[in-house]
């Protein structure tokens, strides 16, 4: 099985590959039926479609599609001995020499197309994730009003967890002498589970009767830590 140069040659001073727009199993059906690179005197499209082929020779497993349309230019046509005279007669019938530079530059026109498809696709994937917050006001009761409520509040905020920033504090009256500590809390969501920082609060039971959460506030900025820094 050999290559019709010919053939590849006319295909290729249109097109960049053998099928669509992006090199597929086609292109390396033809690309391994060649075994070697085409006179680029002679064939200077195919010659440089074979370099091209070959910068992905690591990756031709993965490239898509089936070689079928690739079989189009294999046959038992020779593929060096008509390459003088196909030479000749592309010399002859090359009327306009510009036609190589024009292809050339279209070449190179989609190249930069694509190159810059890439980085663009590359500087969105790059930027850095938005970060969902949530600001939540807080309540730790006690059982009493002989409960120590600086220790209250020491027990809370020992409580450390990745995307947790505890905030300003007050002690809140709610009668008969007992206050309860009210205290902002800034989590990120989704790092931090309220049902599971109540429940951390809680165990502190020399202190803690229950919590609440009074108020809360998402967010996707990260300005609060500023403002609820102690």
């Amino acid at each position: 099985m050999s290559v019709d140069l010919k053939q590849l040659e006319q295909h290729l001073t249109s097109k960049s590959y053998i099928d669509s727009y992006i090199p597929s199993q086609a292109d390396v059906h033809v690309y391994s039926t060649l075994g070697s690179a085409p006179d680029a005197s002679a064939y200077p499209h195919a010659s440089r479609w074979y370099s091209h082929i070959k910068s992905y020779e690591a990756e031709h497993s993965t490239l898509p599609g089936d070689k079928t349309p690739g079989e189009t230019f294999t046959n038992g046509a020779s593929t060096s001995a008509a390459a003088p005279a196909e030479a000749a007669e592309d010399d002859e019938l090359d009327l306009f020499g510009d036609d190589d530079e024009e292809e050339d530059a279209e070449a190179e026109k989609v190249k930069a197309e694509r190159v810059a498809a890439y980085n663009l696709k590359k500087a969105a994937s790059s930027k850095p994730k938005t970060i969902a917050k949530s600001v939540v006001t807080f309540d730790v009761k006690p059982w009493d009003d002989e409960t120590d409520m600086d220790k209250l509040e020491a027990a809370v905020r020992s409580v450390e967890k990745d995307g947790l920033v505890w905030g300003l504090s007050k002690f809140v009256p709610l009668g008969y002498g007992i206050r309860k500590l009210q205290i902002t809390v800034v989590i990120e969501d989704e790092k931090i589970s309220l049902d599971e920082l109540q429940e951390t609060v809680e165990q502190f039971e020399d202190f803690v009767q229950s919590t609440d959460i009074a108020a809360m506030q998402s967010t996707c900025h990260t300005c609060f830590q500023r403002e609820f820094r102690n």
